[in-house]
Parts: C-alpha cells; sequence; structure tokens
C-alpha cells in the first residue's frame, strides 16, 4: 500500500524510540509509482492517510536522523496478518517500483526494514481468543500504561529468550545468511520457491518481515546490477531477532541505492 500523506506512531523499542508526527511524503512521487505499479500488472492500493509503525520511522531516523530530513514513499508489504500473498508477489512489486523510480529523475534511495529469523512472543490472530483478536484490529493506540507494559514483556522475554529459559522458536542464523547471501547475489527468482509455512518453520513466524528487504533489493535489481557494499549480521538473542545491515550500489551512473 502506497501512502501519499502517512503519520508516525511510536511503537516498541528498546534502543530507540521514534519521534512522532507527519513524514515528508513525496505525493508525487507516491502517485507516480502506484500508477507504474498498477501498469505493470501488480495490484496495489494507495492511501492518502496511512499510519506507519516503528519500521518505517526508525529506519528514518538512524539513517538521516529525522523522519522529515528527506521526502519520502512509504510503501507498507503485509509480513504478519494472515492469509499472506506469495514472496513472488513481492518480488514483482519491488521490480515495478523500481522500474517506476527510475523514472522519476531523482536519486533514490530503496529502504527495506525488518528483522531476519525471529519468533517473537506476539499473539497470532488465528489461533487467539476473541478479546484478543479484538485488540489485535482494534489496537492502534495502545496508551501509554499499554505500551510501557507491552515494552516490559518483550524486554523480559529477551532476556529469559537470551538465558535459553524461553519457550520460544531458536533463531536460525544459517537460514539468515543464506537470504542475505541470495540477495547480495541478485539472484532473486530463488526465493520464488520458498512458501510461507517454509519461511514459518525454519526461522519463525515474523521472518516475513524480510518481504521487505526481498522487494528492496528486488528493486534495485529493476535498475541493473548492483554490488554489495557493506553487510553486517549477528544474531540476537536480547533483541529476539538475527539482525543484519546491508547497503548495495547499483553499477550504472545513476547512482540508485
Amino acid at each position: 500500500m502506497y501512502s501519499a500523506s502517512s503519520r508516525s506512531t511510536p511503537a516498541i523499542s528498546i534502543a530507540l524510540r521514534p519521534s512522532a508526527g507527519p513524514l515528508d511524503v513525496d505525493r508525487d512521487a507516491a502517485r507516480t509509482i502506484t500508477r507504474e505499479v498498477l501498469d505493470s500488472g501488480i495490484d496495489a492500493a494507495f492511501s492518502e492517510r496511512m499510519h506507519v509503525d516503528h519500521g518505517f520511522a526508525q529506519a528514518l531516523q538512524l539513517l538521516v536522523r529525522s523522519i522529515i530530513a528527506v521526502p519520502t514513499v512509504p510503501i507498507f508489504i503485509n509480513s504478519v496478518a494472515e492469509p499472506l500473498g506469495p514472496v513472488s508477489r513481492v518480488r514483482l512489486l519491488g521490480e515495478a517500483v523500481g522500474r517506476a523510480a527510475n523514472k522519476l529523475d531523482k536519486r533514490v534511495l530503496f529502504v527495506g526494514s525488518g528483522g531476519l529469523s525471529h519468533d517473537p512472543p506476539i499473539p497470532q490472530f488465528t489461533s487467539s481468543p476473541e478479546q484478543v483478536r479484538e485488540r489485535l484490529i482494534d489496537g492502534r493506540n495502545p496508551s501509554d500504561a499499554e505500551r510501557k507494559a507491552r515494552e516490559q514483556r518483550v524486554i523480559t522475554a529477551g532476556r529469559d529468550f537470551a538465558a535459553g529459559t524461553a519457550t520460544i522458536q531458536p533463531l536460525n542464523p544459517h537460514w539468515d545468511q543464506h537470504l542475505l547471501e541470495i540477495l547480495a547475489s541478485g539472484e532473486l527468482e530463488q526465493i520464488d520457491t520458498w512458501t510461507n509455512d517454509w519461511f514459518v518453520e525454519q526461522a519463525g513466524h515474523s521472518s516475513h518481515e524480510v518481504r521487505t528487504w526481498i522487494a528492496a533489493y528486488a528493486a534495485l535489481h529493476a535498475n541493473g546490477p548492483y554490488q554489495v557494499t557493506s553487510s553486517f549480521y549477528r544474531a540476537i538473542p536480547e533483541w529476539i531477532a538475527g539482525f543484519a545491515i546491508t547497503t548495495a550500489l547499483t553499477l550504472s551512473s545513476n547512482h540508485t541505492k
């Protein structure tokens, strides 16, 4: 879903709480990209008032120190709520976005954010009681007390996980590294065969967040060959997540990242 006007809301964060407020959304670019994506045969929705979470806000704060430092086009990819589409569609979406961005006559940075292998202690909608389902549907703006309680549960779970006393699916560094190798290779079609159930079996329910990575690299790949110029990985039990940061540049002269 592409947003022309978005507002950031605070979310769970142990190390950094993102700012709240409107993003500097490039409305013209958002509309152009949406039209191009739809013309490519990829179904996408356009929002005039989408609320984004820490997945958007933290990345901007860490990269450019502010959620309004640069014009942005937020692109939301469902990575949690079932049913999920096949990952091949995410790759095709990314390619369509990349082709559209190439027509903007601007320098463009593609950013994908989300954990790698991780299965944090959050309820699954289909297996939760009715009151939990209602909270998952309508609990967009929790109170400060509810937010603090949720953060404390995550912190406690992270400590227990690191101590080996939590009953959480283990991290999978091998899976994480394999994904990073495929992304670096540019042979992204390999991921098309990965089923949604296989994601969960290998790397946990929240590993679907790597869909944003796949889309970002596919967008880059649509602009020609690229090279990963830096890559860092660490499995961090205290964060209940495989953690990585990569940077890649196209080999052409337009310096798309």
